[in-house]
């Protein structure tokens, strides 16, 4: 009896917080890159763990020199941490669903589309919710709308993961680009720019390596924004999308070369997270404020 009034006390002084930490470490492999993605110290994450496992009686990593391995108490205890780390999520979002029209939503995008096609639209959706404060994150991954990383998603694919409501938000057509003395000269000569290897299969770049054949690259980048960029300053002749394009007085378009690429923008939402008014009012906003882009 004693043992399991002991253990009861235990379970109860735990620290439900460092479960998030066991979790994460669990993903990440090591101290470093769990403070990383969690924004902490390492010296947090030991801490943490080590809390865990006081308060369990169980060690649940081994300290490897290649990083932090899970036992096999650790293995057992995942799958209920992870059940758990679910619920909170889902609580998270069905709190969010019965919400004011106030509030932050945060919204990823591919950057250069958030910076020079989004932003541009906004006024007028915060001149209407002033109380809503919009979060926009720049970004070429895939926010994992699940753990709550974003609230809404505007992405060049269709998601596959269960359960996310997309629907088609806008279609961009791309173009070469470039200064008007490139286009003076002999395209023979002509030098391009394009992504690197991190996104060589885009439709764009595909065409574009076409297109080069043989002659070079004067910069690659995994930003479309640092290419728009370079080619605002003469490094070469870009294929880009029309809204970066026609928008850059130094910059004419090849009009004999079309592109024939376009590509659809998603967007993407958790079915929890729509019920709320203000991530409503910001999609509504969102599929209003393409409406007039041709």
């Amino acid at each position: 009896m004693q043992k399991n009034t002991e253990s009861a006390l235990t379970v109860r002084q735990m620290n439900w917080d460092d479960i998030r930490y066991f979790i994460e470490l669990s993903r990440q492999g090591s101290l470093s890159a769990t403070a990383r993605v969690l924004n902490v110290e390492h010296s947090t994450v030991a801490r943490r763990i080590g809390g865990l496992e006081a308060a369990t009686g169980l060690r649940l990593f081994d300290r490897m020199a290649r990083g932090w391995m899970l036992t096999q108490e650790g293995e057992t205890l995942l799958k209920q941490a992870r059940r758990m780390e679910a619920e909170a999520l889902g609580f998270g979002r069905a709190a969010l669903g019965v919400g004011a029209v106030s509030g932050r939503v945060r919204v990823s995008a591919p950057p250069a589309v958030a910076a020079h096609f989004l932003v541009p639209r906004l006024t007028a959706f915060h001149q209407r919710w002033p109380g809503i404060s919009l979060e926009l994150i720049g970004e070429n991954r895939e926010a994992d709308l699940n753990r709550r990383e974003a609230d809404i998603a505007v992405r060049f694919d269709r998601p596959v993961t269960p359960g996310l409501a997309a629907r088609p938000l806008i279609t961009f057509e791309f173009g070469l680009y470039a200064r008007e003395e490139w286009l003076a000269g002999d395209e023979a000569t002509w030098q391009f720019l394009g992504y690197d290897e991190s996104l060589s299969q885009t439709p764009q770049q595909r065409w574009l390596e076409s297109l080069a054949g043989n002659r070079s690259f004067s910069l690659r980048s995994n930003d479309l924004n640092v290419l728009f960029q370079a080619c605002r300053e003469g490094y070469g002749v870009a294929v880009l999308p029309h809204f970066l394009g026609e928008g850059a007085p130094e910059l004419v378009p090849v009009p004999h070369l079309p592109c024939p690429v376009s590509r659809t923008a998603w967007l993407v939402i958790h079915p929890d997270v729509r019920r709320s008014p203000r991530v409503e009012a910001v999609a509504d906003a969102l599929r209003s404020l393409v409406s007039d882009y041709k």
